[in-house]
């Protein structure tokens, strides 16, 4: 007869709030790449354009950016054509506050899995933070075929070595979205009308980022104030490294990320604390 091994898994209960089983997670690397999958796909499906609205999304918005923002209120875009100002803006707000507002909902829109098989609860607002990537991706592309298109026309635009923050940029805004998220997440399955109060709170934030104005429309010594959100330096930066145009410093650029850092690990351990008992809960 055939010498039969079972193997045997066993689940713990995290020990530490700050605890991130690292090995756990790529062990279920397949099941990343499956939710991965279904978020991208589901996103539009069953939709007339399908894939194409990736497209046509970011399009539409600079439209009606240029005519509410450029044509009516006539908001400053430091001389640069709207088109190009406003994507700038439009391709890192939108894979933050897609993945803010995907993350926020982890515990409440997934309960259904949770309650019936076990896999590291982290991996739903990680693959969120992930399948958002090919988004921005896309956004990014239609971006630089703006950036070309106005440099051909002879736009006088200055891109610089500080491009290669791009990376680090987005390591930013995924690890701030994600930490926001998952507290919020954590926060909402004993106080539902907190996920319908986050929504109004992300629109707000758009409007306290740089996003539809530059930083350099305010007043020298109330910038402080716009440079509390921590997001602020993260648009600047970009928009300073690709145009040549913006506010860069690397004490806010430092400020941001510490920020991320704390806002990370405070959600982890909220995190932590509340997937021990969130079934009975939800």
């Amino acid at each position: 007869m055939s010498d039969l091994r079972l193997q045997k898994t066993i689940i713990k209960p995290v020990n530490g709030l700050l605890e991130i089983d690292l090995k756990e997670l790529l062990r279920y690397k397949d099941l990343w790449r499956m939710f991965v999958k279904r978020e991208v796909i589901t996103q539009y499906k069953q939709t007339v354009l399908g894939p194409v609205w990736f497209f046509i999304n970011p399009i539409l918005t600079t439209v009606i950016y240029m005519i509410v923002f450029g044509k009516i209120a006539k908001i400053s875009t430091d001389g640069l054509p709207q088109p190009l100002f406003y994507l700038s803006g439009i391709c890192l707000w939108n894979y933050f506050s897609n993945c803010l507002i995907k993350s926020s909902n982890t515990f409440v829109a997934n309960q259904h899995i949770f309650g019936k098989v076990y896999f590291p609860r982290l991996v739903m607002p990680l693959s969120t933070i992930v399948s958002s990537l090919y988004v921005l991706g896309i956004q990014l592309f239609i971006f630089v075929a703006v950036y070309v298109f106005y440099v051909i026309k002879g736009v006088a635009v200055m891109p610089n070595a500080h491009i290669l923050l791009l990376p680090l940029l987005i390591v930013m805004l995924a690890g701030l979205s994600l930490g926001v998220g998952i507290i919020t997440s954590s926060l909402t399955t004993k106080y539902r009308d907190l996920n319908i109060l986050f929504t109004f709170i992300v629109q707000l934030w758009m409007y306290a980022t740089p996003v539809i104005y530059p930083l350099s429309i305010m007043l020298p010594h109330r910038q402080w104030i716009a440079v509390i959100n921590p997001v602020t330096s993260v648009m600047e930066t970009f928009r300073y490294a690709v145009l040549g145009t913006g506010t860069f410093s690397w004490l806010y650029l430092a400020y941001s990320f510490v920020f991320m850092c704390v806002v990370l690990g405070i959600g982890v351990v909220v995190f932590n604390k509340v997937q021990r008992s969130f079934m009975d809960t939800v």
